[in-house]
């Protein structure tokens, strides 16, 4: 299985921090964000990764290469110009291949066992099974709600959820989305697989952190380093 990690975003609530460095190479607990995905990832048995990149994206091939001295293999998908999430994932589909992909948020941290999306057997009508998380402060509405394992927009039930940033996906969620174009959100993708009962889903209540803000940032390395 391929997994895609998104690391082609402008870090902007991320500033200073990111005026020099792109968002996955910022160093927590250690590390960069983006190598806690790619070492768990390749524990898994995960071998080939494809990256989008854009906004200082030099920065993150010249420190992770084509993943040879990670022991795994890396393909980048390179944007002229920002793509949004749906267009980045159309873009990179010929790097994806035919087969049901691993998608993971390169500025979030998570001790998701990502095993379980290898265990998640997609019915043959189902385009993809999205993560979710409890709702943290800066989300407090949520994206989506869970009705028997399948996705419906939070609007229609009293209690959402958060889209983690992880799933797995059928190609055909973007390749056969009515509205693809070259540049458009991943959640117009979605909302039409949900509106078609296409998408299931889960619930996870570990520790899932969305580094949008430097303060995030350094709450999760002291987190970290405290171990």
């Amino acid at each position: 299985m391929k997994a895609m990690i998104l690391a082609a975003g402008l870090g902007k609530r991320m500033r200073p921090l990111t005026d020099t460095t792109p968002k996955p190479l910022l160093p927590v607990g250690g590390k960069p964000l983006i190598m806690y995905h790619i070492e768990r990832l390749k524990a898994l048995g995960v071998r080939e990764f494809v990256i989008n990149i854009a906004y200082l994206g030099e920065q993150i091939e010249a420190a992770l290469g084509d993943g040879h001295a990670l022991g795994v293999s890396i393909q980048y998908s390179e944007e002229h110009e920002p793509l949004e999430t749906g267009g980045a994932l159309l873009q990179a589909l010929p790097l994806l291949g035919d087969e049901p992909f691993l998608l993971v948020n390169g500025d979030v941290w998570t001790d998701y066992p990502f095993e379980r999306l290898f265990d998640v057997h997609l019915a043959e009508d189902c385009l993809g099974h999205l993560v979710l998380v409890p709702n943290p402060r800066h989300n407090r509405r949520g994206d989506f709600a869970l009705h028997d394992s399948m996705l419906l927009h939070n609007t229609e039930v009293d209690e959402g959820f958060t889209y983690s940033g992880i799933s797995l996906l059928r190609p055909e969620l973007i390749g056969a989305y009515s509205e693809r174009r070259q540049i458009f959100p991943l959640r117009e993708a979605l909302a039409e697989g949900i509106a078609a009962n296409r998408l299931s889903g889960e619930v996870y209540d570990g520790e899932w952190w969305d580094i949008g803000t430097p303060e995030r940032l350094q709450a999760l390395d002291e987190r970290l380093t405290s171990q």
